[in-house]
């Protein structure tokens, strides 16, 4: 079972409260990933500065934004056959270098002059590209160095929801003293401590984990895909959230930030989003407390609370409101991911796990792009208000459903 590689690892050391997490093999993963995390974080502001600057105006930013994303979605799966094959901590010290390498080229770019759009897009799929051949590792790793996956799980998740609160901050305070083309060097940089890490992160092999006789790259992914459609509770969680992001998230994210912006202003879009990282934050350290014996059921009734998201901008309540309310909706959501990657990562074996991650990501991301697409023309139809009731409804009925399978209410915890 995933998680017993470190069952008798001499650098575990056992706390009145269990296994000790910070272990020396998960500080440097939690570097390499919070550095990581970063740069991601940082990148899009960075961009958006730079193209702008360049003179491509609001068309070059979502061409390069849609270029930086879109690499990522198509080939995430195959990052995850590739994890498998090749050994996961392989896999992203590559990532790392490929991407440092393709954003110092592009911060040269902008540093000579004004590159053209089509390299500036160009470098920018080659980064996305290799987050898809990054990411994958993330799910393999996590059990292989810590014992107490789901407390490994909410530390990564708090990680996460700082580096996002402060990623685009900090770009934005650099672009001020300095130019874009300094801020996408420096960028650059966190994915060569994150790949510096990972190099010294000896106690997880550099090569896959050990397989019965050899196969062919077309047989791991189905392989993978026989994996991941074997367990009803993983395709149904995916399929629902499919239903969420589709009708639910994507238009939020779209209807909602841009009334933010321009009925309550630039200020006030800024504390709401602080406040959503800061509750998921809060609800990490749930996660770290709070272990559910039924960990899908309870990270399914907390995501009840995310409706509160857009029914607080439909409502038109009053900023301070608005922000609590988003508040909330990170505590549930940040638990529900916790509670979910948790479960990814102990129920799934450990040879086949990057591939099954993989295939979760991508059919938990595929229609997100798509919801914020169509938002905004079904918004100039039906209005804004009325589109973002539909997404809380969504919330409630996709947090249904996930109640309604037996499989998913029904999952135990794995426990050691």
């Amino acid at each position: 079972m995933a998680g017993s590689d470190v069952a008798h690892d001499p650098q575990v050391k056992e706390t009145p409260s269990g296994p000790s997490l910070w272990t020396a093999a998960f500080r440097l993963f939690f570097t390499a990933r919070t550095t990581s995390l970063l740069g991601d974080a940082m990148l899009p502001v960075a961009i958006t500065a730079a193209v702008i600057r360049a003179g491509y105006g609001a068309s070059g930013v979502g061409y390069a934004l849609a270029a930086l994303v879109a690499p990522f979605a198509a080939l995430i799966i195959f990052g995850g056959v590739l994890s498998d094959r090749l050994g996961a901590r392989r896999l992203m010290v590559v990532s790392d270098m490929a991407r440092l390498c393709s954003q110092a080229v592009l911060a040269l770019l902008f540093l000579l002059g004004t590159p053209q759009l089509w390299q500036i897009l160009v470098l920018l799929a080659l980064i996305g590209a290799g987050s898809a051949i990054f990411q994958p590792g993330v799910a393999s790793i996590t059990p292989r160095i810590a014992q107490d996956v789901q407390k490994a799980n909410a530390t990564l998740r708090i990680s996460e929801s700082v580096t996002a609160v402060i990623g685009p901050s900090l770009a934005g305070l650099l672009l001020a003293v300095s130019s874009p083309a300094t801020v996408v060097a420096l960028d650059a940089l966190t994915y060569g401590v994150s790949g510096a890490c990972l190099l010294l992160l000896r106690s997880v092999p550099m090569g896959p984990v050990a397989r019965d006789g050899e196969s062919s790259f077309r047989a791991d992914l189905v392989e993978g895909w026989r994996e991941f459609r074997a367990r009803t509770w993983l395709w149904s969680v995916i399929v629902v959230f499919m239903l969420w992001q589709l009708a639910g998230a994507g238009p939020t994210m779209t209807l909602g930030n841009s009334t933010l912006v321009t009925d309550y202003g630039a200020s006030t879009f800024g504390l709401v989003m602080s406040s959503l990282g800061a509750g998921s934050v809060l609800g990490g350290i749930v996660a770290i407390r709070f272990r559910p014996r039924y960990p899908l059921r309870a990270g399914a009734l907390s995501m009840i609370v995310w409706a509160l998201m857009p029914l607080g901008v439909a409502l038109g309540l009053p900023a301070p409101l608005i922000a609590g309310c988003y508040g909330v909706s990170g505590v549930g959501m940040a638990f529900w991911i916790v509670m979910f990657h948790t479960s990814v990562q102990t129920h799934i074996p450990q040879d086949v796990l990057g591939r099954v991650h993989a295939y979760d990501a991508a059919g938990s991301l595929v229609m997100k792009p798509v919801g914020q697409a169509l938002a905004g023309p079904l918004a100039l139809v039906a209005g804004t208000v009325p589109l973002l009731c539909v997404s809380a409804t969504t919330a409630l009925v996709a947090c249904a459903l996930l109640l309604a399978i037996p499989a998913v209410r029904g999952l135990k915890r794995v426990e050691g």
